[in-house]
């Protein structure tokens, strides 16, 4: 079998085989679109606040589909009714602290203090997970919700907008209401997304990727430029408050706790339509 020799062939032929790399990556399926209660979200480059070990400055993500309003008391009560293990009464203390479901009245009574719309708090994050997994989606990772967070209601960009910035902080030094107010009653960002700020906390699959162990100020193998004012020094945006206060949450936390401002939302990874790759026959010199 001979090699492609003539220029404009073996051209042709590396086009094609460049285009045969790219289809087998896949592309979105047509015609599909979010379900029910989900939004799409489309792909960007999430950049961490802080570099990890790798030096990484840009984190690329895929597009996905989101749930338009964190996870409420009713979708909550739904799951616990077919999963007993999960009920207050029952679920094992290594996966929820005491705290688990504190404001409901009973195993499977919300009661008046957690009604039907407001979203679903003081729940672990094995528990979010663990709902996830039977909805048949997943919790967001740190740089989707990221991502999609930093979309404002008036601007794609909302970490240049200062006025969306200012927003998210007043609601960061503001104490959580004894009544949470139910979802979706503020405006969406640009996406279609609800309460990614303003109503609670959310956990995320890996909310413990910043996480450090014991005492950091006593840990000598830690980076200390994470820490008090030094902080700031390696971070990639100064200015952004609010990601510190979100980066300083996420390493506060442990995987059993739970919180009356936490919740969570699922995800769902947008269905791609494999193409099958192009297969090229050598063709004999001129």
């Amino acid at each position: 079998m001979r090699l492609i020799r003539h220029p404009v062939t073996a051209v042709i032929a590396f086009l094609l085989m460049a285009a045969a790399v790219a289809l087998d990556a896949g592309e979105p399926a047509p015609g599909k679109s979010a379900p029910a209660g989900m939004v799409s979200v489309p792909a960007g480059i999430y950049r961490p606040l802080f570099r990890g070990p790798d030096d990484l400055r840009e984190v690329p993500v895929k597009a996905l589909w989101l749930e338009e309003a964190p996870v409420t008391n009713t979708d909550f009560l739904e799951f616990v009714r077919q999963n007993p293990q999960w009920r207050r009464s029952r679920v094992a203390r290594l996966f929820a602290d005491s705290g688990y479901l504190r404001h409901w009245a009973g195993d499977l009574d919300p009661g008046p203090g957690a009604t039907d719309l407001q979203p679903v708090v003081d729940v672990s994050w094995f528990a979010a997970k663990a709902y996830a997994t039977w909805k048949g989606r997943r919790l967001l990772t740190t740089a989707e919700w990221e991502l999609a967070a930093s979309i404002g209601p008036d601007h794609r960009a909302g970490t240049n907008d200062p006025g969306f910035l200012r927003a998210i902080q007043h609601w960061y030094v503001t104490p959580t209401p004894a009544v949470l107010p139910v979802v979706k009653t503020r405006r969406p960002n640009l996406d279609g997304v609800h309460d990614l700020h303003g109503l609670i906390w959310e956990w995320t699959a890996d909310f413990n990727s910043a996480l450090v162990s014991g005492d950091a100020r006593g840990d000598t193998g830690l980076d200390r430029q994470l820490f008090c004012g030094a902080g700031s020094l390696g971070a990639t945006d100064r200015s952004n408050f609010p990601a510190f206060m979100r980066f300083g949450f996420r390493s506060s936390l442990k995987a059993s706790y739970t919180l009356p401002n936490l919740g969570f939302r699922c995800a769902l990874d947008v269905p791609v339509t494999p193409v099958a790759s192009v297969t090229l026959t050598p063709s004999p010199a001129p």
